[in-house]
């Protein structure tokens, strides 16, 4: 029998194939950010913790998809995609339909997500916290 981690792997590794229709299409993955934001608003007060998870790995791949952050590799941005299309996807482990649990998966599928890849999260939050700086420089 899986544990957690496990089920949560695959849960997420579902939806990498379709994540690689993703990859370098800023287009189309606006459109896939756009609905994910839409969700995210819709339910914010039940994703808890995961609300702030979800707008970082948003924040990565609008960053990524626009070209402005590159310190990252596809591997990772399919991670992150994958896990955008399962939290947006209505039939999951847990399906949306559900009240209360149908929101939690894609919570915990977040939370593994930002888990998984925690030097890159944190190189990211580097990288935006200086960008933020840099635009701010009046010296510029």
């Amino acid at each position: 029998m899986f544990g957690k981690k496990e089920a949560l792997e695959l849960e997420q590794n579902k939806y990498r194939i379709e994540a690689e229709e993703y990859l370098n299409k800023p287009e189309k993955t606006e459109g896939l950010l756009n609905k994910a934001i839409k969700k995210a608003n819709q339910r914010k007060g039940n994703l808890g913790e995961a609300w702030e998870k979800l707008q970082l790995l948003i924040e990565m791949i609008k960053a990524y998809s626009k070209g402005d952050y590159k310190n990252i590799s596809n591997a990772t941005i399919l991670t992150c995609l994958g896990a955008i299309l399962y939290f947006i996807s209505p039939i999951d482990l847990v399906p949306d339909f559900i009240v209360g649990l149908g929101i939690m998966d894609d919570a915990a599928v977040i939370g593994y997500t930002i888990k998984k890849l925690g030097t890159e999260i944190e190189e990211f939050k580097k990288w935006k916290k200086f960008s933020q700086v840099a635009k701010e420089n009046p010296f510029d």
